[in-house]
């Protein structure tokens, strides 16, 4: 037995005792790290502190979250460290660390995945940083030793509407499967929101759904916890048909009150339905997170604001939402159109053509997208459009609607039904008809 007196943190004696060693020498070192970890001293092993850090995390943050953590240390972290003490952790041992982790790979012969990789790093910086902020470790190693992985994902999946409506149309033939998935695309809330979904959340006369709450099952048992991030409390605006849908869907469950939970399967149910629609439906299989990032998708091809997105979404910054920015890739190019169509009504910024020609005209078109060459034709969007002697083929600038008739001598336009684009108001070139050449001005 041993036998320890020392102070805690608040300076108070204190004694500690503690039985069933086999040998006087692992109760001897049992002592010696107790009073180190009391010390807070960084020569204390390293899986002494990881206990601490631990333990001091743990009042902090959600279960769920403390359980990751917890798998994540025992068997990456801790096989490597466990025979050093925290300050006698190097950059080369952490270097070495990575190092293994990134040769590894799985029963089909895979190696881990990057963004899996980035987060056991985190895991380590995060249990060194703990230490150096608070135990007055003098160097983080691991923060010296640089990133292991990406922190985001190559690929980011998601269905579009009509990839979404077969497969919603396959789930019609069990319809707690398909009131589960319409409010998942519909409304874009998580899996463990839509588990803990109690009739009371609806507000089906204003059209609202309340999101206050996250469904767990963790070590064989169930949790309603607070949602994910502060922000993940809010208030989301319902479409017309979604509330017909559940008002549909309550009187199909018996002695339904404002507390009954909608959706009492489990999420491995989930995934297997989504294994079986995703099949039968002849679309690719998705993961259930990724219906979140559908709806965020459609809201995108719908025109929707970041800012607004984020609100409905409960992201707890919109940088998160601009993450989907590379969704519906159209958009981009749409959005392009649609500033040539803005910058096109200023015919003296659109026709920024120089008096002279020559070189200048090549900037001008450069500059943009539209300009005369040494030889008087036109270039516009990366093509050419050669003077045929009487006019050029009608053709649209830079989105605009309006059709151009482009000759050397000037611009004037394709039929009755469109004006002379007039620019010498502007001061940077003036039509001279009557002359089959023509001159700038």
């Amino acid at each position: 037995m041993v036998y320890i007196r020392y102070k805690d943190w608040k300076g108070e004696k204190q004694i500690h005792t503690k039985r069933g060693f086999p040998t006087k020498r692992e109760a001897l070192e049992y002592e010696r790290e107790f009073l180190l970890k009391k010390s807070k001293d960084v020569t204390m092993g390293f899986p002494k502190f990881v206990e601490i850090y631990m333990e001091d995390i743990k009042p902090r943050i959600k279960l769920n979250t403390y359980l990751t953590k917890k798998h994540i240390i025992e068997t990456k972290i801790l096989p490597y460290f466990e025979k050093k003490s925290l300050s006698e952790v190097s950059v080369t041992d952490v270097i070495q660390w990575q190092n293994e982790l990134l040769g590894m790979r799985d029963e089909h012969d895979r190696p881990y995945s990057q963004t899996y990789l980035r987060t056991v790093q985190n895991q380590l910086n995060a249990i060194f940083n703990h230490a150096e902020r608070y135990y007055d470790l003098s160097v983080n190693p691991a923060k010296k030793a640089g990133k292991m992985g990406k922190a985001k994902s190559k690929e980011m999946l998601f269905w579009t509407k009509d990839e979404y409506l077969k497969f919603a149309e396959v789930m019609k033939e069990k319809p707690v499967s398909y009131y589960a998935f319409e409010i998942l695309y519909w409304t874009g809330i998580r899996e463990g929101e839509l588990l803990a979904l109690e009739k009371g959340d609806f507000n089906i006369s204003e059209r609202k759904l309340s999101i206050n709450k996250s469904f767990q099952h963790l070590q064989g048992e169930d949790y309603i916890t607070s949602p994910k991030t502060e922000k993940s409390n809010r208030m989301i605006e319902l479409p017309e048909f979604l509330c017909q849908e559940m008002e549909d869907y309550f009187g199909m469950l018996y002695g339904c009150d404002e507390h009954t939970r909608l959706f009492t399967f489990s999420k491995s149910y989930l995934h297997h339905e989504m294994d079986r629609g995703a099949k039968q439906a002849g679309v690719k299989r998705i993961r259930i997170h990724d219906i979140r990032h559908s709806h965020v998708a459609h809201l995108i091809e719908l025109g929707f604001s970041p800012v607004a997105i984020a609100e409905r979404m409960g992201h707890e910054s919109i940088s998160v939402t601009f993450n989907y920015s590379h969704l519906y890739p159209s958009k981009q190019k749409m959005l392009a159109e649609k500033l040539n169509g803005e910058r096109g009504l200023d015919a003296e910024s659109l026709f920024s053509l120089s008096d002279g020609g020559g070189d200048k005209d090549h900037d001008s078109d450069r500059a943009f997208g539209g300009g005369f060459d040494r030889l008087g034709n036109f270039r516009a969007n990366g093509k050419l459009h050669i003077r045929n002697g009487q006019r050029d083929k009608a053709r649209t600038l830079n989105g605009l609607g309006r059709k151009i008739i482009l000759y050397r001598a000037g611009v004037v336009a394709a039929d009755d039904a469109f004006k002379i684009v007039h620019i010498s108001s502007c001061n940077l070139f003036q039509m001279r008809l009557g002359s089959p050449q023509g001159t700038w001005a």
